[in-house]
């Protein structure tokens, strides 16, 4: 009986053996796999008896060990959309279903099952979802673009729609510059800011000053565009000739509006603004342009100089822009950008961890589900509850490390050639005995 005990135990070896080989040969030829997390085996005894005075014939089964927390190396790549983890966590992505026809048009349909994975390179299709190199659509949550709000609530792929955005009418015009108090006689003291209407087109705002005495000015606000040219006129005083407690040199009083012009009241440390409308030929478009505020040396002052000092102007207008490029920062914001300069968050990609996440099951392309021993999901923002943090422009590389399977390839197969020659000696025993029998 013990030498079919033996026979037995060698068996399982040869296949526990075979079972380590397969690792390592999905190990070897998944080492250049994006993200792919290599897979160790373990080897645990079974015994039918082993007391003080008698050892059983034993068995050996090889069990999977898996190294999904094993971080794999983080390299550069040449897709700015790419996405590596570092840490712990795992991209959760949607599997695509069937295609259907919506309305004339074929609509992108995907599995319920929610998968996860550590490959990162992620680019954008013809449809403008973000697929990795498997196929996976990568997951995130979306993002309001007008305030910023995010639907932590749904998780689905993320689709970035290429088109145009529309043209922005300006609204608001910011300007920070210093009035000279003493300016060269004939010398004009004005400035220029660009300005749009409500279908993009690009108009000039025109800002004048004459100084009516020490400290005391008037602005004129025009443009050749406008119907009328001059929009209006609006005094303004500085230091204590406003009658108002404010530093010398800052704007003390905004009086006297014209035209379409309005002028905010002083208080203290308060906005002074002057508002008005042009009509660029769209009809009245209101604009509110910016000096700073009442006492502050951030806006329009007045200070000792013959010449006029433009220190900034800016303005929250814009044309028509085309679909430029998207971009991924390192908390996962999608920001799609376009030619017009503007730029709008989209989504976010958040990332998923587990409580075992060694335990999650193995499915094709480098992906994961969840099972009953790593637990569900939970869905953080990067770097977050312990979830890793994002490297973009970058990829995690297998964990696999070559030399280490070459040793683990060398073992295995000695192992299984001793094994196979304890099936070889054992069978010569048992024909010897055979041979014994008269």
């Amino acid at each position: 009986m013990s030498i079919f005990g033996a026979l037995d135990t060698a068996v399982s070896g040869l296949q526990s053996q075979s079972s380590a080989f397969t690792n390592i040969s999905d190990n070897i030829a998944n080492s250049q796999s994006v993200g792919y997390k290599g897979v160790d085996t373990n080897f645990i005894n079974y015994l039918t008896q082993s007391t003080a005075t008698a050892n059983g014939s034993d068995s050996v089964a090889a069990h999977p060990d898996y190294t999904n927390t094993v971080q794999g190396a983080v390299t550069q790549s040449s897709d700015p959309l790419a996405l590596a983890i570092s840490g712990q966590g795992f991209f959760a992505v949607s599997e695509p279903a069937a295609t259907t026809a919506t309305g004339g048009t074929m609509a992108q349909s995907f599995q319920e099952q929610q998968y996860y994975t550590r490959a990162g390179d992620f680019t954008l299709n013809k449809d403008g979802y973000l697929v990795n190199g498997a196929g996976a659509y990568l997951d995130g949550w979306s993002v309001n673009p007008s305030t910023g709000i995010i639907n932590t609530a749904v998780l689905a792929p993320i689709r970035i729609a290429q088109g145009t955005t529309p043209p922005v009418p300006t609204s608001s015009v910011t300007l920070s510059a210093a009035l000279p108090a003493t300016p060269t006689p004939g010398q004009p003291v004005s400035t220029q800011v660009d300005v749009y209407d409500s279908l993009g087109t690009l108009h000039q705002l025109n800002l004048s000053w004459v100084q009516n005495a020490s400290n005391d000015w008037t602005v004129t606000l025009s443009s050749p565009d406008a119907t009328p040219s001059t929009i209006g006129t609006a005094e303004m005083k500085f230091g204590a000739t406003s009658g108002n407690a404010v530093p010398a040199g800052t704007l003390g009083s905004l009086s006297n509006p014209t035209g379409s012009v309005t002028a905010t009241s002083y208080a203290a440390n308060g906005p002074a603004t002057l508002d008005f409308s042009a009509n660029f030929g769209n009809g009245a478009q209101p604009i509110s342009l910016d000096l700073g505020n009442f006492g502050d040396t951030s806006g329009l002052t007045q200070y000792s100089g013959t010449s006029f000092n433009l220190q900034g102007a800016s303005q929250n207008g814009m044309p028509q822009g085309n679909f430029s490029n998207v971009a991924i920062d390192n908390r996962g914001n999608v920001t799609v950008n376009y030619s017009n300069g503007f730029s709008a968050t989209m989504a976010q990609v958040p990332l998923a961890t587990f409580r075992a996440p060694d335990a999650l099951q193995n499915q094709s392309g480098q992906l994961f589900t969840a099972s009953q021993g790593s637990g569900t999901a939970t869905v953080n923002a990067a770097g977050t509850n312990g979830g890793g943090s994002l490297v973009t422009g970058s990829t995690e590389s297998s964990n696999v490390d070559i030399a280490t399977e070459f040793t683990k390839l060398i073992a295995a197969q000695a192992a299984y050639s001793a094994n196979a020659k304890v099936i070889t000696t054992a069978n010569q025993l048992t024909q010897t005995t055979i041979n014994m029998l008269p």
